[in-house]
């Protein structure tokens, strides 16, 4: 007879099992297809030049584009210190045991409890009062299992969700480096051009210095009025003041770069303006390539993954859930007798669930998924227009800066002649200082614009650097 219950119970559960595993093959849960980007990429970068190759700027190390030793150096430090990507690291390990935690998901949950209970009977109750020793203790040891049937995909449509977020959190931590080689870079380039306008300041504060003094000369000998000695005066103390202005900014862009560089404060050791050259060949690759290359896109891409997984969760809570659990361990009234054949009890138990009212809670969840789906799908693709706007307008930039250079450098050439002839002929009586004026102004502002266009150069290629998606490999 007891051959026979066993026998039973074995078969229905072995037809569970046929059930769960047959069930377990009928997903509903569809698998991720990128969606139809060809008519957001075909002309992302708005320039003639079209690409003929997947080749990219971006696929060069920023250890080999910027070649500035001190730059190298601050780089490798921010990389290490800076706050941003410290805390987008935090954000990985973070994301990183969501995703263990989805992998474990297709596991039972298995516990085990070891328990005593002491109980007193009432002599005035039913049981109490047939028994002559009210009191009784029992041991137990117990273990529980449980076990969900994946019937429509949902563990795997989990499991694969905290794997996007985990992958997402990567990227934007890839997307901080990027930023911040670009930061430091283009901190650092500011720097060293702020140094060359200093320099070339403090060359004009001594030249005028002398002027004044000529000036002042000619008065005595009455070839100039006094007017042109106080408007000599002026432009020196302009001159002194743009130190000042300059000096302020130096102070201000180090402390920025210290906070780049995860530092407090300080003065940093730096190159020259001159010796900046960034010998690369600006290749852009075919706008595909962003898709790859720029952490922020494929962050977004793994955002409308998550959110594609998380909806694939959500219809599957509307249809039957498989559940299977069991209980076995030892049972006794007497410790002594408690790991004895006799006290060993099981229990199984398997159900198939269907949800039936629950205040419409489960459909808003599949319409809210739906909607926050879409929402990440105009995200990505917002994402990858941003992207392609940011390397049409670098590339543009490194374009104009190019030309500009060489008009700015004709400028200054022509200029700081006309500068030179006036004050000799003022000095001969056949000028008039105003126009020496001017002139000395005029050089000035063309010297410091040259070095702005100077800096403007590196910048955008740093720019179209970034905006390509370099920098992180």
């Amino acid at each position: 007879m007891n051959l026979n219950i066993k026998h039973r119970n074995f078969n229905k559960g072995a037809l569970l099992l046929i059930v769960a595993l047959t069930l377990q093959s009928c997903f509903v849960a569809k698998d991720y297809v990128r969606p139809d980007i060809e008519t957001e990429t075909e002309a992302l970068y708005r320039t003639e030049n079209l690409p003929t190759d997947s080749v990219s700027i971006a696929d060069v190390s920023w250890k080999t584009l910027f070649t500035d030793q001190y730059l190298q150096q601050y780089i490798e430090e921010g990389l290490q210190n800076n706050m941003d990507v410290r805390i987008a690291l935090q954000q990985i390990i973070a994301a990183q045991a969501y995703a263990k935690q989805g992998k474990a998901g297709y596991l039972p949950s298995v516990n085990v409890g070891v328990n005593w209970t002491h109980q007193e009977l009432s002599k005035n109750t039913q049981f109490g009062a047939f028994l002559s020793d009210t009191s009784t203790d029992q041991y137990d040891v117990t273990a529980n299992l449980s076990w969900e049937a994946d019937i429509w995909g949902k563990i795997r449509s989990n499991k694969r969700a905290t794997q996007a977020a985990y992958l997402q959190s990567v990227a934007g931590h890839q997307a901080v480096k990027t930023q911040l080689i670009s930061s430091i870079a283009n901190t650092y380039y500011n720097l060293l051009a702020l140094d060359e306008q200093l320099k070339i300041t403090k060359e004009t504060i001594a030249t005028r210095d002398s002027s004044v003094t000529t000036i002042k000369a000619l008065k005595e000998a009455g070839q100039v009025t006094q007017v042109a000695v106080d408007q000599n005066i002026a432009q020196y103390n302009s001159a002194r003041a743009l130190q000042v202005d300059i000096e302020t900014a130096i102070f201000k862009t180090e402390n920025t770069l210290s906070i780049l560089l995860g530092k407090v404060p300080q003065y940093f050791e730096r190159g020259s303006l001159d010796f900046q050259n960034i010998e690369q060949d600006i290749i852009l690759g075919v706008p595909a390539t962003l898709l790859s290359n720029r952490p922020d896109v494929m962050a977004a891409e793994y955002g409308l993954i998550q959110s594609f997984e998380l909806t694939n969760v959500a219809k599957s809570n509307l249809y039957p859930s498989l559940k299977l659990t069991a209980s076995g361990g030892f049972q006794s009234l007497e410790l002594d007798k408690l790991f004895n054949a006799n006290s060993l009890f099981a229990n199984i138990i398997g159900g198939l669930t269907q949800p039936l009212f629950n205040k419409r809670a489960l459909k808003t969840q599949k319409e809210v998924a739906i909607a926050q789906q879409e929402q990440a799908l105009l995200q990505f693709k917002k994402t990858l227009l941003i992207a392609g706007n940011e390397v049409s307008n670098a590339l543009f930039s490194y374009e104009a800066e190019s030309k500009k250079f060489e008009f700015r450098i004709n400028e200054v050439e022509a200029l700081r002649t006309a500068e030179a002839n006036s004050e000799e002929l003022l000095k001969n009586g056949y000028a008039n200082y105003l126009d020496l004026l001017t002139a000395r102004e005029r050089a000035l502002s063309a010297e410091l614009n040259i070095i702005d266009s100077k800096l403007q150069q590196l910048i955008s290629v740093v720019d179209l650097y970034e905006a390509l998606g370099g920098g992180w490999r």
